[in-house]
């Protein structure tokens, strides 16, 4: 009986001294001892009601595997938000149909000498040009624009 609970202990010992595939020493408890179910296994049989199994020792103890060939792009962090710029988002609106609208320059001041046609004119809103939808879209990020509207 004192043979085989040496034995038992050595086997116990030997099983735990190496460390898992890690730089940082771990301590490792009893509940924390996990072993792969790859692994095969030899028992021993203690007096008590505990087992302790020992791995049979591969060749390898960590695999390495070698990073995927396809090559991935990150498009945003998560949990990353862009801005919207603040001045952009006080000068232009989206229409009904999705176009974007803005108003027209020239109704700030010396307005006296500006006919009243003129002056109306000036208050309308208007269209904002194809060739700008990039520059606007790219300052109001979540603006609902419908690039297909004419």
């Amino acid at each position: 009986m004192a043979l085989a609970s040496a034995t038992a202990t050595a086997m116990a010992s030997s099983a735990f001294s190496f460390l898992p595939c890690s730089s940082s020493p771990t301590r490792l408890s009893y509940a924390s001892v996990r072993l792969p179910p790859s692994i095969k296994t030899n028992s021993v049989k203690l007096s008590s009601s505990a087992c302790i199994s020992t791995p049979i020792f591969q060749p390898k103890l960590c695999t390495v595997t070698p990073p995927s060939s396809r090559s991935l792009t990150i498009v945003a962090a998560k949990g990353y938000k862009m801005k919207t710029h603040k001045a952009s988002a006080k000068r232009f609106r989206v229409t009904g149909k999705g176009k974007i609208v803005r108003r027209r320059a020239g109704k700030q001041h010396l307005l006296q000498k500006k006919n009243t046609k003129r002056k109306l004119r000036l208050s309308k809103m208007h269209p904002v040009n194809r060739s700008d939808y990039d520059n606007v879209i790219g300052a109001l990020p979540y603006l609902k624009v419908n690039r297909n509207a004419t």
